[in-house]
Order: C-alpha cells, then sequence, then structure tokens
C-alpha cells in the first residue's frame, strides 16, 4: 500500500464506513450531528448577518444621498452671495449632475395643539422636481407639482405629530427676527399651506424635514437673493475627493468644501466597526462546531484503535492512516458549510418574508423604524461575503481534523493490538 496514490478510493471507503453509527457508536454519531448542524448554523447565521449590514449600509447611504447633497458648497462668511451663479458654474463641472442653491434653519412649526422642531430648506420649484426623496418616495400624499409660491412639503412624521394633511396650514415660527437698530424684532411667524406630504423611510429625515420654496424662505429667513450653501450632486457618491479637486480647479470663488462622508463619518465609521465585530463573534459559532469535530473524531480514533492496529498490521502506511480520519472529518465540515450557505442564501433573499411571519407568529414587531432608521429589514447578499463565509468553515473544519488524524496515524499497531 506504499505505492497508492494519496486519497485512493479505500480511504474513502474506510473513511465512510467509519461514518455510518452503528448501535455501539451512537454517541460519537450525535457529537458528530451536533458538529453538521452547528457549523450549518453558524455558517447561515453569519451569512445571514453580514446580507443584512450589507444591505442596512447600502439603504442608509442611498436614503442619505437622496436627500443631502454630496457636495455642499458653503460661504467663507455668514451668507452666500449670487447662490445662482455658483450653482450655474458647478454644473458646468465634468460629472456633476447636479447644483442647486439651498437655505437651511431649525424652526418651529405648529397646527392646532400639535407642535414641533424642524428643519426647513429652502429650494427652487426647478430643484426640488429633482431630488430623489420627493420625486420618488416610498408613500406620498398630495402631488408634487402643486410646491410652490406659499405651499410646503412636509415628512411623514412632520405630518403625524402635527395631525395634517394636504390643504391643511402650518405655521413656522422663527426664532431669528431682523435685526435694527433698536435691537432685535419678534420672531418671523408665517402661515403655509401643506400641499404634499413624503415618507422617503428613513425615520430620522421624515420626522424633521419640511421643503420650503427658495423664494419664500429667503423672506422666511431675511436673505433677500442669498443662500446658506450650493447643494451638488455627482455621478459618483464613492469617488467624491476626484469630484471635489475639479471643483476647486473650476471654480474661482472661496467657497469650504463638505462632503456627505465628512457628514456622516460617525454613521459610516460605527457600521464599519459594527460589521467586523459582528464577524468576529459570528465565527466563534463556527469555530466551536469545529471543536465539537475535534471530540468527535477523537473519540473515533479511541474507538477504533483495533481497526487501526489491524491495518498498520497488514500495510496501511501512517500517511494513509491520517488521510482515512481527515476525511471523516472533512466531510463534516463540508458537508455542513454546503448546508449552510444554501440556508443563509435563501434567508437572507426571503428576508421580509421570514420578518413578515416571525411578526404574524409573535404578534409584536422586529423592526422598529425609529431605532433602526429604516422601516424594513434590507438584505444584500453580495457573493465575496459567502465566499469569505465559506472559506472560514471550511478552514476551520480542516484544522480541526489534523490533530485526531495526525494521533491515529502515531497509534503504535502493536500497542493497539496488545490486548486483543
Amino acid at each position: 500500500m506504499s505505492g497508492t496514490r494519496p486519497f485512493a478510493g479505500f480511504e474513502w471507503l474506510i473513511a465512510l464506513r467509519y461514518l455510518r453509527a452503528r448501535r455501539r457508536e451512537r454517541a460519537i454519531s450525535a457529537i458528530t450531528g451536533f458538529s453538521l448542524v452547528g457549523i450549518m448554523l453558524g455558517v447561515a447565521t453569519l451569512i445571514v448577518v453580514m446580507s443584512v449590514m450589507n444591505g442596512f449600509r447600502d439603504e442608509l447611504v442611498t436614503r442619505i444621498l437622496g436627500v443631502n447633497g454630496h457636495v455642499l458648497l458653503l460661504p467663507v462668511g455668514r451668507t452666500l452671495e449670487e447662490p445662482e451663479a455658483l450653482a450655474a458654474a458647478a454644473r458646468g463641472v465634468p460629472g456633476v449632475v447636479r447644483a442647486a442653491p439651498l437655505i437651511e434653519g431649525r424652526v418651529m412649526a405648529s397646527s392646532g395643539p400639535g407642535a414641533t422642531g424642524v428643519l426647513v430648506r429652502g429650494v427652487s420649484e426647478a430643484d426640488a422636481m429633482t431630488l430623489e426623496a420627493l420625486v420618488s418616495p416610498e408613500e406620498s400624499v398630495g402631488r408634487l407639482e402643486n410646491f410652490g409660491g406659499e405651499r410646503i412639503a412636509l415628512g411623514s412624521g412632520v405630518a403625524e405629530e402635527l395631525g395634517v394633511t394636504v390643504g391643511d396650514s402650518v405655521k413656522l415660527i422663527s426664532p431669528r427676527g431682523l435685526r435694527t437698530v433698536l435691537g432685535a424684532a419678534p420672531a418671523t411667524v408665517r402661515n403655509f399651506e401643506v400641499a404634499y406630504i413624503f415618507r422617503m423611510g428613513m425615520s430620522e429625515y421624515d420626522k424633521v424635514l419640511v421643503y420650503m420654496p427658495l423664494e419664500a424662505a429667503q423672506k422666511f429667513f431675511l436673505k433677500p437673493g442669498g443662500a446658506d450653501m450650493v447643494e451638488v450632486m455627482v455621478d459618483h457618491p464613492d469617488e467624491i475627493e476626484a469630484a471635489v479637486n475639479r471643483l476647486a480647479a473650476a471654480l474661482d470663488r472661496p467657497v469650504r468644501y463638505w462632503t456627505w462622508k465628512d457628514q456622516n463619518s460617525g454613521y459610516l465609521g460605527a457600521l464599519r466597526t459594527e460589521r467586523v465585530v459582528m464577524f468576529v463573534i459570528l465565527s466563534l459559532i463556527i469555530l466551536v462546531a469545529a471543536l465539537n469535530i475535534i471530540s468527535g473524531l477523537i473519540m473515533l480514533v479511541k474507538d477504533k484503535g483495533r481497526d487501526i492496529g489491524i491495518l498498520r498490521t497488514i500495510g496501511l502506511t501512517r500517511g494513509a492512516v491520517m488521510r482515512v480520519f481527515f476525511i471523516c472529518g472533512a466531510s463534516i465540515g463540508v458537508v455542513g458549510s454546503a448546508a449552510g450557505v444554501a440556508l443563509g442564501i435563501v434567508f437572507a433573499l426571503n428576508i421580509r418574508k421570514v420578518q413578515a411571519a416571525v411578526e404574524w407568529v409573535l404578534g409584536v414587531s422586529v423592526w422598529d423604524p425609529t431605532v433602526r432608521y429604516l422601516t424594513e429589514i434590507p438584505a444584500i447578499l453580495r457573493w465575496s461575503d459567502v465566499g469569505s463565509v465559506l472559506a472560514l468553515a471550511l478552514c476551520l473544519s480542516f484544522l480541526a481534523t489534523l490533530y485526531p488524524a495526525w494521533r491515529a496515524a502515531r497509534m503504535d499497531p502493536v500497542e493497539a493490538l496488545r490486548h486483543e
């Protein structure tokens, strides 16, 4: 047998025979089953969690980019003069798909007994028709074409807090009144009609956003002809640094650049850290299952001591014995990993159906949008993540087989048969 090739057919035959449970080997069979199930559940859980975190990150970034500019051109002083000219110059820069003047301020909104703090954004009627959050929200009431003049657009959370709908009146109160030689004037108070209500699916914005026509915002915030910033959107937001360099080279005005990555660095950093930590923690499930493979194989080696002695006596090499038990352990890892990948893919692709089923059984919501910002569980399956999880599971499984297989190969046939 010393001249046979590695992993020959008889080695597979012996290994598969050892994996079959007999009546006196039920304990070993149970440990083997638990190991297989553990690897399967660990792989599936890791794939599902990675998919949900991918979806959460992409959805969050998509919603943020849909409502915020990729680059904000901010004034060096207090107010941006001639914002239309700056926006027109920015539109001529390669890669820029949208540039619009913007006024932004926090005010108090009230209607009847309801009152809440809101973030008002003043945009022109034409620019409002190019905003993804307004044009294609998850849900909407009213018509965006009616936006303009004294008619505003509210986030769904604001409308619910104030108890208003399309056609109702909302009072906006700005604490920044006009400054005169006699002191500050009283706060600006104006009534606006609700023309459009939108829900973009990100509760943090739905609860505070109010869009106001630019001319009305200039009067309301006492900035005639001016703006707070120019909002710029580019075709490749992930390459925002290159876009900023092009803008800086093309614009001849002193402005400050504030990118979406600067605005949301806390979110993005937290998501990256959470992804790494979750991967490490959930990998421990696979590691525990791999340790079960070690214990099961050690018991199998001890139980098959007499068989190993006989095989060594008739000419089986130490390498062949080691490969036999390596096949036993590796088979558990391969089958468990493959089953886990299949289960994880099916689960990730049907995550919303699973969520609905769990909520129907439990009778409670398992996804609170006020806590997690998004209205439903997102999931994006990436084959690179599936490959990484599968490689990790197989690597741990193969490593777990080495020590028991080495022990079996080192067994002395004389000692194994001494008491037989």
